[in-house]
């Protein structure tokens, strides 16, 4: 007997008589506040509990001798889709003959509606030789010899009519799909370089009115991961009344995915600047949009993480414990408050 005394004394919750027990409805009232509070609170923690957050990790990239996606989808809405060309050009002076393509252009109208499908077969992967970008010169001779081989005055002309018809009729074009590149530094860009020069002397009548106008919807350089921002997603920029060459800087960071189910998602995300060169009356260069790419030698590791079931039990028990201590001293508060002016009421009415 002895023991079992010693363990009830122990008791840290002693049960009192039912009869010495006191119900009221104030008491009522803070019980179903304090539930409600409760309730709330526990559904609160456990969608956080259920939910992910993400760590970053960052290493130096090992990668070798993968390709680098580059997802293009681009609106022109000045120039027809039969004067734009894709060229990719990378610092490795490697020559890819069969570079895998998948570029299509969408004519439009000049209320930016589809009229028309073609493929780009027109996609040129060029060496570069001491870092020049604005390389016209090679772009023209490699032009004037593909129009000598088909004919350079009937092919010219049928060119030249096609295309002022096209701009008359307010023409524009989207360009869209991938382009997989080495993964090394080098620049893509869209113009009308891909044109004889006196082919496009004889269409715009100048270098100043090529209008390089464009709107860009998605440019990235892999699959989108939750919480992916690409920079360049919705820039528009137009030109009134001027013309020049856009170049954006691109700086492309590795990173890793890891989803909380263990799975990887290889991609990049990048940062942007951005400048534009007006043309001049004098310059030689023709208009276009370049995209100079260069990759970090650090790689981004994003994982998604769950918190610990003894987290979510330890804070659980926090919230609700202080809850039911916080409700329990409201009614005691207000227990004894009715009393006192239960007290003072029949004190007046006594005299």
């Amino acid at each position: 007997m002895g023991l079992k005394q010693a363990i009830k004394n122990l008791d840290a919750f002693p049960r009192a008589e039912e009869h010495l027990l006191q119900k009221t409805q104030s008491g009522a009232l803070v019980s179903i506040v304090g539930l409600v509070i409760m309730a709330t609170l526990f559904f609160h923690e456990l969608t956080y509990y259920l939910s992910t957050y993400t760590v970053h990790q960052m290493s130096v990239d090992l990668k070798r001798g993968e390709t680098l996606p580059i997802h293009i989808n681009m609106t022109f809405p000045s120039l027809p889709c039969d004067v734009l060309s894709v060229d990719a050009i990378d610092m490795s002076g490697k020559h890819e003959v069969d570079l895998d393509t998948n570029i299509w252009k969408l004519r439009l109208n000049s209320h930016g509606h589809i009229i028309g499908t073609e493929y780009l077969s027109d996609l040129v992967e060029k060496e570069h030789a001491a870092h020049k970008h604005d390389d016209e010169n090679e772009h023209h001779d490699d032009a004037d010899k593909k129009l000598r081989a088909l004919g350079f005055n009937e092919e010219a002309e049928n060119m030249i009519k096609k295309v002022k018809k096209a701009l008359d009729n307010g023409e524009g074009c989207r360009v869209y799909g991938v382009l997989d590149v080495q993964r090394v530094a080098g620049n893509f860009h869209i113009s009308v370089h891909g044109l004889n020069i006196y082919v496009a002397q004889m269409i715009f009548g100048g270098a100043t009115h090529v209008n390089v106008s464009h709107m860009i919807h998605d440019l990235s350089f892999g699959p989108k991961y939750p919480g992916l921002h690409n920079p360049l997603d919705g820039t528009v920029r137009i030109l009134h009344e001027t013309s020049g060459t856009f170049k954006y800087y691109i700086k492309i960071v590795p990173t890793e995915y890891r989803y909380i189910w263990k799975e990887v998602l290889p991609t990049n995300q990048f940062s942007v600047s951005e400048y534009f060169s007006p043309m001049k009356e004098y310059d030689r260069s023709w208009p276009a949009v370049y995209f100079l790419y260069d990759l970090s030698p650090i790689t981004v590791t994003i994982k998604e993480e769950r918190r610990s079931f003894l987290h979510f039990i330890t804070r659980l028990c926090a919230v609700l414990g202080g809850t039911f201590a916080l409700t329990g001293m409201l009614d005691r508060w207000m227990y004894r408050l009715i009393e006192e002016v239960t007290k003072a009421s029949g004190t007046r009415a006594y005299r």
